[in-house]
């Protein structure tokens, strides 16, 4: 592969990761941790990831423990949670943090799948991006005394590499959209 196509290979590969992170936060009816990834607490004043306060652990498929390393977190814990979009009510008992998964609703899942396509979207919006600030810099490289032929081939290249990763994309947003709507 070609130097100034792999630039443009890892942008895209970076963009593929972010969607896939994005997906790790969206609950599909059971129980993952990285719901809480982008969860911040105050912790002595500067705000801290929850992963980074607390032990968190997944005993039953629909459940979330929570265990701060600091009781007095508990209150700040559930009241980031309650702030957060998860829409779920922390139970706690003074030690530990329970977080319950109910059933997802066939409105809800539609709604996740709905959002799930967006973040797809935005995504192959990224990918055709990366790939027209490519094509910018081929066309450049004209005054650099490189060929015609040469730069044809370089956005060729380029085509190929972007409907490889817009296939990727779709693959993701199908299996999260079916992971999502699977009873």
């Amino acid at each position: 592969m070609n130097e100034r196509i792999k630039t443009y290979d890892t942008k895209m590969t970076k963009t593929l990761a972010n969607l896939s992170s994005e997906f790790g936060t969206i609950r599909a009816g059971r129980a993952n941790p990285h719901v809480l990834d982008r969860i911040q607490v105050d912790y002595y004043g500067s705000p801290t990831n929850l992963q980074q306060v607390a032990n968190i652990t997944v005993p039953e498929a629909r459940m979330i423990q929570i265990q701060p390393w600091e009781s007095r977190l508990i209150k700040d814990i559930c009241k980031a949670i309650q702030m957060s979009d998860l829409g779920i009510n922390p139970n706690t008992d003074g030690k530990v943090i329970r977080l319950i998964f109910p059933e997802l609703t066939e409105d809800r899942r539609k709604e996740l799948s709905k959002e799930v396509k967006k973040k797809g979207e935005a995504a192959k919006v990224a990918i055709r991006n990366i790939r027209r600030d490519g094509n910018d810099s081929f066309k450049k490289l004209e005054k650099e005394d490189v060929s015609e032929d040469e730069i044809k081939k370089l956005q060729d290249e380029l085509q190929k590499l972007t409907d490889k990763y817009i296939k990727e994309v779709d693959k993701s947003v199908e299996s999260k959209t079916k992971e999502i709507m699977t009873v």
